[in-house]
């Protein structure tokens, strides 16, 4: 989403993910993924969990509309907890959800007995904006974006997690990217981490002639837990927003002329006589002096 409140849901992307094990090791090749598709139920097994609607008008658990009155699966007990906003229930309770795929992920705690590596890039607008990594099917109410993390125990869920690598733009000689290899440790469960960027766009002119567009940035973190206790609101995840600065960068690489090469040789040579000089004279007066020293009978 970005500062103009649209959210951009088919972009270009090149984005991966896969899962690995607590020692970050894979067990599973990468997946490209679209990144709305958080619902990826196998046709087979959506099947097997239809009712027939002609027969059985399924429970939609008090949340039965006009325009939705029957519930067959548990995505239409889903859809319609969302049209009442309403938080689902514990989906174990659902007669619909019992057989559901994504359920079954979260009933066998692959969730918190696993880790998982997102990698890739994707292309959005030059404005400010931002984007996040959170846990449990996503879908928008009201236009507003929210994820359903009730299958998660959030106490249990850990949100640690590594950046290798995190640039917008092209990488330019002499570029730093402040957030490669950072480690997150969340002390608590159900963290919310903050990383709040600061976008400089730089252009780097080459010696040919040559420009090229990227981007440097600063960064800000921060990190609060999310506690139905504290009154503390929100959901677990890894949260980025970068915004653009107004300024702009320039850098230009320019050839040394010969001259230069000329004048900076001979401004070494020059010192390295003078320097010579002050040692010779310094080591001429010290022994003329022992000398006169020694003539005298003075010197012990």
């Amino acid at each position: 989403m970005d500062t103009t409140g649209e959210q951009h849901l088919d972009i270009e992307h090149n984005i991966f993910k896969r899962r690995l094990d607590l020692s970050g090791k894979p067990i599973e090749d990468p997946q490209r993924t679209n990144i709305t598709d958080t619902k990826a139920i196998n046709k087979t097994t959506e099947k097997a969990k239809e009712i027939n609607s002609t027969e059985i008008c399924g429970d939609c658990y008090g949340a039965a509309t006009e325009s939705l009155r029957c519930c067959n699966t548990c995505e239409k007990v889903r859809e319609a907890y969302r049209l009442k906003k309403w938080a689902l229930p514990d989906p174990a309770n659902i007669k619909q959800c019992q057989n559901d795929v994504s359920e079954m992920k979260f009933s066998n705690k692959h969730a918190f007995a696993q880790g998982c590596q997102i990698y890739g890039y994707m292309e959005v607008n030059r404005v400010g904006g931002s984007f996040h990594i959170a846990p449990g099917d996503s879908f928008s109410v009201n236009h507003v974006h929210v994820h359903d993390v009730q299958p998660y125990t959030s106490t249990h869920f850990n949100m640690t997690h590594k950046i290798r690598h995190l640039s917008f733009g092209l990488n330019i000689p002499g570029k730093t990217n402040p957030m490669d290899d950072t480690t997150v440790i969340a002390t608590e469960g159900a963290m919310m981490f903050y990383h709040y960027i600061k976008i400089v766009p730089t252009t780097y002119v080459r010696s040919d002639g040559s420009t090229l567009f990227t981007n440097q940035f600063s960064v800000t973190r921060h990190a609060r837990q999310v506690s139905l206790f504290t009154g503390e609101s929100g959901m677990p995840g890894i949260f980025f927003s970068y915004e653009l600065s107004p300024l702009m960068v320039k850098y230009t690489e320019k050839a040394k002329s010969f001259g230069h090469f000329a004048t900076n040789t001979c401004a070494i040579i020059g010192g390295v006589f003078t320097v010579a000089g002050l040692i010779d004279s310094l080591l001429y007066h010290s022994v003329r002096a022992i000398q006169k020293k020694i003539e005298l009978g003075k010197y012990n």
